[in-house]
């Protein structure tokens, strides 16, 4: 069933305003720092002296975690390829010198993948705070 808007929610007027390419630029380029997605809304907010609310963003915090999640991705990336190494030495582990090896390299890889997991919640916390700021 359609709920029909109230009367007094019902936008019937049209209003129009000229603007040359500049004043243009200038009110599309304010309406994308806001949140509204809709130049008619945010028009209308503005005209009527309502809240805009603008987007800020912390550039420098942006560009740190692009490059932590980056960082990220090679860690996870060399520690699976750390877990593959690992399993194709347990293939060899009859051969007596590389039982020593395998052993080594399991302690290597359980001390590496603790790292990585630090790594990804101290991310995971920062992120939070610059979240919330």
């Amino acid at each position: 069933m359609e709920m029909k808007k109230q009367e007094s929610e019902v936008r019937k007027t049209v209003i129009k305003i000229r603007m040359n390419s500049d004043e243009k630029k200038s009110l599309k380029k304010l309406q994308q720092g806001s949140t509204d997605r809709n130049m008619s809304n945010y028009v209308r907010k503005v005209v009527l002296q309502k809240p805009v609310v603008i987007q800020y963003r912390n550039q420098s915090a942006d560009d740190f975690l692009k490059d932590m999640l980056a960082l990220k991705k090679e860690l996870n990336a060399a520690g699976n390829n750390f877990n593959q190494a690992v399993k194709k030495l347990h293939l060899l582990d009859k051969i007596p010198e590389f039982r020593v090896w395998l052993t080594l390299y399991e302690n290597s890889r359980k001390a590496l993948i603790e790292d990585i997991e630090e790594i990804k919640l101290r991310m995971g916390q920062l992120y939070e705070q610059w979240l919330q700021k």
